[in-house]
């Protein structure tokens, strides 16, 4: 199956990258997952995995996505982000604990920045997701689960793979999309960056112990 395409690791890595291998492997193996039936179960392979939990590449949000579900977690589990001091049933992020996921420019095209990374077992991932004018690489993601994306500053250019065929829209601040997320899809700023507030349901029984559905892979091109 086809994977991210990476590229070296910037320069500067923030916290959450640096330990974001090392939470992997601690949690495939809480889970009792050998890296072969985690590679089963994301359609990743062992060595695409193994070098993420080595800290040898910062995978897209799409993949860590995979990795979650497949681990049955939720981003904030796997990042090692802060939880909430008080209680999981209400969390207040302040703009001053907002936390950067991944620094995509260099290596997949998109910036993330959590809304949400106090609060684990949740079924929705809040970002702001940055996009930019150009990307990297020629990718298009796709997981389980629905994605709501609301345009803030800026245009984007939103694609998908539908039945084999490209179909794109433009959309300008003020404009919403909504969407399954297992369809293949990207997105580019028309003209310098872009920014978009962007919130990814995983389905229940994905986020719990229930049966999973199979999982969907990553497109390179």
């Amino acid at each position: 199956m086809a994977e991210a395409i990476t590229t070296d690791l910037p320069p500067e890595l923030s916290d959450i990258e640096l330990r974001l291998g090392r939470r992997v492997s601690e949690l495939r193996t809480a889970r009792g997952y050998t890296q072969d039936r985690l590679a089963s179960e994301t359609g990743f392979t062992k060595g695409y995995l193994s070098k993420i939990e080595n800290s040898k590449i910062i995978p897209p949000i799409g993949t860590l996505i995979k990795i979650a579900q497949a681990l049955h977690t939720d981003l904030a589990e796997l990042l090692g982000t802060e939880t909430a001091e008080r209680s999981d049933a209400i969390c207040i992020v302040r703009s001053w604990e907002r936390e950067s996921v991944v620094h995509g420019e260099e290596a997949f095209g998109y910036d993330y920045v959590a809304l949400a990374n106090k609060r684990r077992h949740k079924h929705m991932e809040p970002f702001i997701m940055v996009f930019p004018n150009e990307m990297a690489h020629e990718m298009r993601f796709d997981h389980e689960g629905e994605e709501f994306l609301f345009v803030t500053d800026g245009k984007v250019e939103f694609s998908f793979m539908i039945d084999g065929r490209e179909q794109q829209w433009i959309l300008s601040a003020g404009d919403s999309l909504y969407f399954d997320s297992n369809i293949p899809h990207r997105g580019r700023s028309i003209k310098g960056e872009s920014k978009a507030l962007v919130v990814i349901f995983r389905p229940p029984d994905q986020a719990d112990d229930a049966p999973k559905r199979p999982p969907h892979t990553i497109f390179g091109s």
